[in-house]
């Protein structure tokens, strides 16, 4: 299982070039993304204030830094619910989604090579 997942991150490495967005993102804008993704996922979008909080990754001001990259780099995007326009709720966009797909292919050819 060691080798498949160290294959998997040799073929998600050679991802990172092939795009201005990605080769520009540092590992802490990439765990970012994949919170914010997988909670959107779960059907539970990230505010931007809970994204502020999450000392796990980083403090508050590189989180600010990087959510604003993100934004930047059009792989994440903020959308209110409902009637209440004060929360903004982060969301990964069709650019993200391409990228995570890409990940899921790389991890398919990880698994075939075993």
């Amino acid at each position: 299982m060691k080798q498949v997942y160290l294959r998997f991150l040799a073929l998600a490495n050679t991802l990172t070039g092939t795009t201005k967005q990605l080769s520009e993102m540092d590992e802490t804008a990439k765990r970012l993304l994949e919170t914010i993704a997988l909670r959107h996922l779960q059907g539970r979008p990230l505010t931007v204030s809970e994204a502020m909080n999450t000392a796990t990754l980083a403090s508050p001001a590189t989180i600010h830094r990087k959510l604003n990259d993100l934004r930047d780099a059009g792989l994440i995007g903020q959308v209110f619910e409902g009637q209440n326009r004060r929360t903004k709720y982060l969301v990964p966009t069709q650019a993200a989604d391409a990228y995570f797909d890409k990940l899921g292919k790389v991890l398919g050819e990880a698994l075939k090579a075993t």
